[in-house]
This record gives C-alpha cells, sequence and structure tokens, in this order.
C-alpha cells in the first residue's frame, strides 16, 4: 500500500510503498476513501523539514540543550549519530481519515466491517486505528464531509473549554479552517463571534458565515473594532487558532478582553505573557490539548479504556460523534471549506508549495482496490543453502540505532527480514540497510526457512511470547533484554528451553562484551570482588510505556538487569539473595530510583544504584570494583582507571558498551558453531534476581534463590 511521509532530514514529502498494516487487539482496519490535509500542523512539519540545520535548532532551542549534555556524558560521535538518525526517521502525514472497515481486532464488538468510519489515521490507503479513535459515520454525510470530523473536534474542545453562554461576544484570532470550524461552532452556540485574518478569501467565507471578519492590515484595530462593537466592554472571550511566533497575538487577546474574560489557545503562537495586561482584569488563560479528553493517555486511546460519561461527559471520541451529528443535522456546513480534491498520487499538487495557493481545506482521494501486501521486498538476494540468515522482530529505536548500526560494513545480506507494526519503520531501515523484505507480518520470519535466527526487539511485554515462537519454530533467538517481564513467562520459557536444546537464547545483556568490560574481568580473576554501579538513567514521563507493568515492566526489570548481568560477569558466580529498597514511602515495583543489593555464591557482594533524579551532563553509568587491594572505576563505558595493577593504569576509547561485539559473535557462533555467549544458567538466574528485587520491595526483606 501506500503512504505519504515526511522525512525531517532533508524535507522531501514521499508517497512511500509500505506493507499493510495487520489488525491488532482493540483496534480496526481501514481501507481510506477520503483523508484531509491540514495545512497548519502539516506546512509546519514540512517546513521544519526543509530547514537547514541550524534553523532546526533555532525552532527548538530546548532540543540543542538536551544534545548539549548528551554530549558532554556520551561524547560528539554518539550524540551526532543519535541526532541524524532521529532526523532520518520517516514522520508519517496525516490525521483527519475516512475510509471502511475491513478488519476488527479482538475486543471491539460495536463496529463491523463494511462500516464508514471517521478516525485519526494517518494518509495512507490502509490504516490499524485503536477503537477510541474511530467514530461511524451516519448515512447522511458524505465521505468529503465526514473528513472534517477530526479537525472539527479541534475547535469543539477549544469551544468546550470557553464555556461561552448564549449571548456572549467571543474573537476567533485567526480564520484558518481550525479557525473557522471554531468560529462556526460559536456561532451555533448563540454567540456573536469576531473574526480576525489576513487572508481576504477566508474573511470572505467568514463574513458568508454570519461572522463579523475583518483583516488588521486593511487597517482595522482589533482592538478599538472589538471595544466599539462591545460599546467599550470587550470580548466574553477570546479563542486563538492562529499560528506565529510573535507574542503580539496574546497581548492583543488580552487587551480586547473585558474583565474575568477568558482567553483559549488552540494555536501555536508566543507566550511571554503580560502580567499586569492579565492581572488588570483578572483574566484566565488555558491552553486546548487536541480533541479532548484521552488525548495522549495510553489507557483511552491504546488499550481502549473509556472514561465513564458521567464523569466525563466529552471525550475525544464523543467530540467526533458530536462533528458528525451536527453535519448530520445540517447544522454545520463544511463543503464551503473544500479548496480541492487531488488524487493520492497527485499529492504533490497540495505538498508541492503548500498553503502558498489560498487554500483552506484540500482532501485526498484513494483509489478504490489498494494494494494489502504485508511484506514487501526491496531487493533480490539468494540466501539458499546460507548460514546465519536473520529476521529481524521489531524496528524501533533499538533496532534504527543500535542493531543495525552494528552491522555497517559487514555484508548486509545476512538480514533478510524486518517485520515493525506500522509496516513504515520497518521499510524506511530496510532501504537503509539493504534489507530485503519488510513486513508487517512476523510470521513470515518464522515460516522461513532461510532464516537461522530470530532477533527480537520489540516492547518487552512481548519478548517473552516472540522467543518462544521463534523457538518453536526452529530458530535460534537473540531477544533484547529483559527476557520477561513476569515470573510466569519465566517458567513458560523454561520448558520452551528444554524442548529446545539444540537451540540458543541469547538475551541483549551486552556490556560484558565492551572491551572496558573484558580488560576488567582479565585484569580481576576470580578473587571475590565488591562492586557498585551506579546508572544516572535520566528522568522518563510517568505515561511512557516503559514504566507500564504489563507493557514495559518498569526499569528495574528492563534496564537494570544490565547491571545484575555485568556483575555476575566480573565475579563469575550466581546471584543468591537479592535486597531492594526504594526513594519514597510508597514507591511501587516500577520505581526507577532504588538501590539493589547482590549476594553472590562466591562471596561477592554487588550494589546497583538506578536513579531517574540526576542531571543529564553527568555519566549515565559508572562502575567502582574493589577487590584485593586493588580498584577499578569504569566510566560511561569510555575511561577505565586501574589502582594497584601491575602493567595497567588507564584504557580510554570512544564509547563503547559491547553491542557490536555481542552481535557479530553471536552471527560467528551461529555460522560456525560454540558455545553459547552468555550461559543459559546466567541468563535465567539474572531474570530471577530481577524478579526477586521487585518481590523483596514488596516484602521488605531479603530474597533468596534456589
Amino acid at each position: 500500500m501506500k503512504q505519504l511521509i515526511q522525512n525531517l532530514k532533508n524535507g522531501q514529502t514521499i508517497l512511500e510503498e509500505v506493507p499493510a498494516p495487520q489488525v491488532k487487539r482493540g483496534a480496526v482496519l481501514i481501507q481510506t476513501r477520503r483523508s484531509l490535509v491540514s495545512l497548519g500542523t502539516e506546512r509546519m512539519l514540512v517546513e521544519f523539514g526543509k530547514a537547514n540545520l541550524i534553523e532546526k535548532a533555532r525552532q527548538q532551542p530546548e532540543r540543542v540543550k538536551m544534545v548539549l549534555d548528551k554530549i558532554k556524558s556520551d561524547g560528539l560521535m554518539p550524540t551526532l549519530e543519535a541526532v541524524f538518525n532521529k532526523l532520518g526517521q520517516p514522520l508519517p502525514l496525516g490525521y483527519c481519515n475516512v475510509g471502511q472497515v475491513i478488519a476488527v481486532g479482538e475486543g471491539v464488538t460495536d463496529i463491523r466491517i463494511g462500516d464508514r468510519v471517521a478516525s485519526n489515521g494517518p494518509h495512507a490507503e490502509i490504516v490499524c486505528v485503536p477503537r477510541n479513535l474511530v467514530a461511524k459515520i451516519p448515512d447522511g454525510i458524505s465521505d468529503d464531509e465526514a473528513a472534517f470530523t477530526v479537525i472539527g473536534s479541534i475547535g469543539l474542545q477549544g469551544v468546550r473549554l470557553l464555556n461561552p453562554t448564549l449571548g456572549e461576544t467571543v474573537v476567533v484570532i485567526g480564520l484558518g479552517l481550525i479557525g473557522l470550524l471554531t468560529a462556526e461552532l460559536l456561532r451555533l452556540n448563540g454567540c456573536r463571534v469576531i473574526g480576525f485574518d489576513f487572508d481576504e478569501n477566508k474573511l470572505r467565507i467568514a463574513r458568508e458565515k454570519g461572522i463579523l471578519a475583518a483583516n488588521p492590515a486593511a487597517g482595522t484595530d482589533p482592538i478599538k473594532w472589538v471595544e466599539s462593537l462591545t460599546n467599550g466592554v470587550g470580548a466574553d472571550g477570546v479563542v486563538i487558532t492562529a499560528s506565529t511566533k510573535t507574542d503580539e497575538i496574546i497581548s492583543q487577546a488580552a487587551r480586547m478582553s473585558r474583565k474575568r474574560g477568558r482567553i483559549i489557545l488552540v494555536g501555536v503562537i508566543g507566550l511571554n505573557l503580560s502580567r499586569a495586561e492579565f492581572y488588570e482584569k483578572e483574566l484566565s488563560f488555558q491552553v486546548s490539548c487536541s480533541y479532548g479528553p484521552g488525548r495522549y493517555d495510553d489507557d483511552y486511546e491504546q488499550k481502549g479504556v473509556d472514561y465513564p460519561l458521567p464523569f466525563v461527559r466529552w471525550t475525544e471520541n464523543r467530540n467526533f460523534q458530536t462533528i458528525l451529528q451536527l453535519m448530520e443535522s445540517r447544522l454545520l456546513d463544511v463543503k464551503p471549506f473544500i479548496t480541492e480534491q487531488i488524487l493520492l498520487e497527485e499529492y504533490q499538487k497540495i505538498y508541492g508549495d503548500m498553503g502558498k495557493g489560498g487554500a483552506i481545506a484540500s482532501l485526498l482521494v484513494y483509489p478504490e482496490k489498494p494494494s494489502a501486501e504485508r511484506t514487501l521486498r526491496h531487493h533480490d538476494i539468494s540466501f539458499a543453502g546460507r548460514k546465519g540468515v536473520i529476521g529481524i522482530i521489531g524496528a524501533g529505536n533499538f533496532t534504527k540505532m543500535t542493531l543495525l548500526p552494528a552491522f555497517q560494513g559487514r555484508e548486509q545480506s545476512t538480514i533478510k527480514y524486518i517485520a515493525s507494526a506500522n509496516g513504515l519503520s520497518g521499510t524506511s531501515l530496510a532501504q537503509k540497510h539493504g534489507i530485503a523484505h519488510s513486513t508487517t507480518d512476523y510470521h513470515e520470519i518464522l515460516k522461513d526457512n532461510d532464516v537461522d535466527l530470530v532477533m527480537v526487539t520489540t516492547r518487552h511485554n512481548q519478548h517473552a511470547r516472540l522467543t518462544m515462537e521463534a523457538l518453536r519454530a526452529g530458530k535460534h533467538v537473540f531477544v533484547e533484554k529483559p527476557l520477561a517481564i513476569f515470573e510466569e513467562e519465566l517458567s513458560q520459557l523454561l520448558e520452551s528451553f528444554q524442548s529446545a536444546e539444540s537451540l540458543s537464547v541469547t538475551v541483549g545483556f551486552n556490556r560484558r562484551f565492551s572491551p572496558h568490560a573484558l580488560k576488567m574481568k582479565s585484569l580481576l580473576g576470580d578473587a571475590p570482588m565488591n562492586v557498585i554501579a551506579t546508572m544516572n538513567a535520566g528522568f522518563i514521563p510517568a505515561n511512557s510505556w516503559v514504566h507500564d507493568r504489563a507493557v514495559g515492566g518498569g526499569r528495574i526489570l528492563g534496564e537494570a538487569c544490565h547491571f545484575i548481568d555485568l556483575i555476575t560477569y566480573l565475579a563469575g558466580s550466581r546471584v543468591t539473595a537479592v535486597c531492594m529498597n526504594a526513594m519514597g514511602p510508597h514507591a511501587t515495583e516500577t520505581t526507577d530510583n532504588a538501590s539493589i543489593l547482590l549476594r553472590y555464591e562466591n562471596g561477592s557482594t554487588g550494589v546497583i544504584n538506578y536513579f531517574s533524579n540526576g542531571h543529564k551532563s553527568y555519566s549515565k553509568e559508572r562502575v567502582e570494583v574493589y577487590s584485593q587491594e586493588r580498584t577499578l572505576i569504569l566510566d560511561n563505558f569510555r575511561t577505565l582507571e586501574g589502582y594497584g595493577f601491575n602493567g595497567f593504569s588507564k584504557l580510554k576509547t570512544s564509547q563503547d558498551k559491547g553491542h557490536k561485539t555481542q552481535f557479530l559473535e553471536l552471527i560467528k557462533r551461529i555460522q560456525t558453531g560454540g558455545a553459547p555467549l552468555i550461559p543459559l544458567e546466567e541468563i535465567i538466574n539474572t531474570t530471577q534476581a530481577s524478579f526477586a528485587a521487585i518481590r523483596s520491595l514488596k516484602e521488605g526483606a531479603w530474597v533468596y534463590l534456589t
């Protein structure tokens, strides 16, 4: 199928051929008929992509500070690689989609195949959208009209936050598509609406809709005009739907408001507020978030957990339904806003000169029967009889920024497949790295007899299941840490290991393969030791999937396990007991501020300090080892210093956490045979120790491993 994407690195807008997505649980698969181009939002993305690096930095100064902090901690080259990889990631365009349902995921009971629906799906021939972001279209509404559902909900949410009452005077600043929709919705609420814009075509449409519209560039003073229309009282409310960097808009809004007036920001403007302007009138100011309550809440959007109607009357889905109801009753007429209808293949008529032709709403028209292939061939390569052929399941940041760059310089034909959930990220990586097939159906990898090794780099909740499926398919497995996030999964994995004796399982405990870790091991020998590992892990927002116990498992299970393995490797022994303490009186199992004590069979001890409340410019990882009156200090896998060692004092490299060595050694073992890279007993022991840490926090006591 075809999908529109934006390349933020070179500014190109591309109609890309990507595998069709598969329907997910709690979602529906939609064959697109129409999608609406958001000329404001999408123009900003296109212009940002076309800007040079200096202009990009000026537009996002907060990102520049993050980059500088990363340079301090990780070094220049790793930071530049991360920045360019991020810019090279394709960005899907669009969020106003209309189409027909062609598949229904498990758990969806109120939508059927054949239903016409509006959703926030992107500009693509086939989209997979969670149930709460989909609304059925009444029969009396055309596809063209229904394409305004989502963008109309943005305006509606701004109106709901303003809470207008019958007879009030409300100003709308910026009469683009969202501004015009907002103004019309305010009129439906019985308000007198005043609008400002610089485009005469938009002003004409606004006036035809009964809006008092004026052009400030034509000599109209916005503040004085509002005062004259309100007998000096000022506007009851102001809704800002403009997009500009200037602070003048918010100042004008304050000055044209009455005492105790309300200002709602829907657009994007400069926000250096004048305290005096707001103080004297006791103005209220609120920013509107997209389509309404539920936006950016994974529980609502991705997991389908609805907010109870008696307590949250208007969610984003109920806002979708409201816009459709208004169109069905002919109270909301969006037809005058349609400037052009363009075939998908001719998208450059819109994006080639975006926003400069005076268009208000541009619609993309889709072919009736798009390609629904779920696996695309990108390169003709022969794999028959080859050993070490790889299939990768997962095309996220780890695959993009760590795994695939580690294979650079090698013969890329060893990687035959890459599977991604939506097809776009996998296709982009397949093209960049010479991978033969991009697919949205990972079963294609498991069924292919050429594939020897499956590499699992998905979210953590899929690791155990995919590992077991790959073993049952007769494949060797590399699975990025953690191996499992629940003890029940580990028990099931142990059964799979026993029935797949000729197959290997390797977990991405890469730090033991760093040249620094290898050097430490050679210097320390087998004597008992004390090891202190500190991870200045950095803050991750609470709503991230990483903190979700059922998806990411939490950062202790998902990340601190790295250092349990590293200490196990250095000590040359197995963990026998674990105790964990966490910051705060009500710490939970997904805490990311904790200290873990480890006791080893040979008498060694380990301390892992996993903290998220440190500064980003400080080293992210630090390891100290004390043994036989000798000390080793490892700083961020860049510098290793030794004290008390004959013939060794310092090893300095660019940052090397061992990823490349682990991957290449793994391929070599798959091709030529040999012992597992990491003994299975150590992988299991590390996983058990991470579970023991969580249990220790709950019970407030040491937990002993059998």
